[in-house]
């Protein structure tokens, strides 16, 4: 979906000058990561990061061409991640029901993002035009997998619109935003009741 800037510039240089240009991708992305968590979002620069790497500022745009696209990056390997987590999840099909299905993939979602509170600043505190895309790409293609999932294990309706799940997912998804807004660990008490509002709503397109 996204050009990946770094990548191209990259690739194409002799090996010594793109295992040079990988290793300084890697550090700036690093650094980019440490301060988010140490800082927030407002602190994690590109003047912030050129001094915590020791890279000129003016070398970092060979690699990314503005803040923007720092973060881009970064939230695009946390959602191949946890994409990779909630496919995992979902086949080994270890839910008996609607109501463990939801309490699995809530829970397999709140323990990524409080691993990475990183990923939290960039999806709730910083999120751009462009990581917006990313998040939205995201959240339709997890909604569809979702919906499949329910349909196959008999946990809703075989005739269930696939707006169904994916209306569901949203609300989750304001939740889950309320819920880190409360608390930047994710207030408890909000996801429980992001658990019982999708349950509740899927729970009439049960079989």
């Amino acid at each position: 979906m996204f050009e990946n800037k770094a990548g191209s510039q990259i690739s194409g240089r002799p090996a010594p000058v793109q295992r040079r240009g990988v290793e300084r991708v890697e550090a700036i992305l690093e650094a980019a990561e440490v301060l988010l968590c140490e800082q927030g979002y407002d602190g994690a620069t590109l003047k912030a990061i050129g001094e915590r790497t020791g890279i000129p500022q003016a070398s970092i745009y060979h690699y990314f061409g503005d803040r923007n696209q720092v973060d881009v990056e970064l939230a695009r390997r946390h959602v191949r991640e946890l994409d990779a987590l909630t496919t995992a999840a979902l086949d080994r099909r270890g839910a008996e029901n609607l109501t463990q299905a939801i309490v699995v993939y809530v829970d397999l979602l709140l323990t990524y993002f409080r691993e990475f509170p990183a990923f939290v600043e960039l999806w709730y505190f910083g999120r751009s035009p462009a990581v917006a895309e990313v998040a939205q790409a995201f959240d339709d293609a997890q909604a569809e997998r979702l919906w499949r999932y329910l349909i196959d294990r008999n946990f809703i309706g075989a005739d269930t619109p696939r707006l169904v799940v994916e209306l569901a997912f949203e609300a989750g998804n304001k939740l889950f935003d309320a819920a880190f807004r409360r608390s930047r660990s994710g207030d408890d008490a909000t996801i429980s009741e992001a658990k019982r509002l999708i349950n509740a709503y899927l729970a009439t397109y049960a079989q």
